[in-house]
């Protein structure tokens, strides 16, 4: 997690950022900072880009770069 109002907005948000649907089961967007259902991740995955967010958010971490705000930062899906 990025800091502790994105830990907030990520375990006490309801619905899912990009389909609505309720959050049950929860996983952070790699692209930006939406909060996912697991079936708008899996759609996330099969993204052309993926790859790329899922790397550049890897090098951040290892920076130790704890508020990386995604390769698509401040963009709404679709990407």
């Amino acid at each position: 997690m990025k800091n502790r109002a994105e830990t907030n907005k990520f375990l006490t948000q309801e619905r899912c950022s990009r389909c609505g649907g309720r959050l049950v089961i929860r996983s952070m967007s790699r692209m930006n900072d939406d909060v996912l259902c697991m079936d708008c991740l899996e759609l996330e995955k099969a993204h052309p880009r993926y790859q790329e967010a899922f790397d550049a958010e890897l090098e951040q971490v290892k920076a130790e770069n704890n508020k990386y705000p995604g390769l698509f930062a401040g963009k709404s899906y679709p990407f």
